[in-house]
């Protein structure tokens, strides 16, 4: 049986559509309007994906996420009211896949949807080499879908992954952060500047020695990003 998507939602009738919506594009939905009942249900069963409301009764969204993020490495979309920029980017931040603001179009998150569980699907990947830079500091390996830091193995996201795996694939040419949107990502949304430097930030945090002195991901100011890190050979 596939996987279920969890759909953490208290407004009755968004989670209504939402559920239909999902059921029509063939996925089983689990529902829950707490973040309790839903944290018990993601012990009982990994869920494929998570769309995450950031305003429950009973616990903070962000403590949801973190709970969930602790039990398994799944794709979480944010669902929330919270629209200003600073909070998008907060979302990105703690290591979202995505974040769609009410109120919303039901066919755009289909589609997010699918862009997410796609971009989280390693077989996208499969044929990929591992490649190794700064004498083995630094292990980006596409086929298992691994990063290592000096032999020792790194917990990115999914989404931190592809982005580190674009940058990584083109070593010393200035990427955009519109290319990285498109190429690791997949598609643009509302903010997707501001989400790719919480990315980044998020990447450099786990694999520089210096975060604020990189040696792998240098930004170039008014253009985006360049990956630095020589390849072994």
């Amino acid at each position: 049986m596939i996987s279920p998507v969890l759909l953490i939602e208290d407004d009755k009738k968004i989670a209504r559509v939402v559920k239909v919506y999902l059921e029509g594009e063939g996925y089983r939905v689990i529902h829950t309007d707490r973040g309790r009942p839903a944290i018990e249900a993601a012990q009982k069963e990994p869920p494929l994906l998570v769309i995450l409301d950031l305003m429950l009764p009973d616990m903070s969204g962000e403590e949801v996420f973190q709970e969930l993020k602790a039990l398994a490495d799944v794709p979480v979309i944010m669902l929330t009211a919270k629209s200003s920029e600073d909070e998008r980017v907060a979302g990105f931040a703690l290591g979202a896949d995505d974040y769609i603001v009410k109120p919303f179009s039901p066919r755009e998150l289909m589609y997010r949807v699918k862009a997410v569980l796609k971009r989280s699907t390693k077989q996208d990947l499969a044929g990929a080499t591992s490649m190794s830079f700064n004498k083995g500091a630094l292990t980006v390996d596409g086929h298992r879908y691994e990063v290592k830091k000096s032999g020792t193995l790194l917990n990115l996201t999914p989404t931190e992954f592809k982005v580190l795996f674009t940058l990584s694939s083109h070593p010393e040419r200035v990427m955009t952060r519109d290319e990285l949107v498109n190429k690791a990502l997949g598609y643009q949304f509302e903010g997707y500047e501001r989400s790719i430097d919480a990315h980044i930030k998020n990447i450099r945090q786990k694999i520089e020695d210096d975060p604020k002195s990189p040696s792998f991901i240098l930004t170039v100011y008014g253009v985006g990003y360049k990956f630095i890190g020589k390849r072994d050979d």
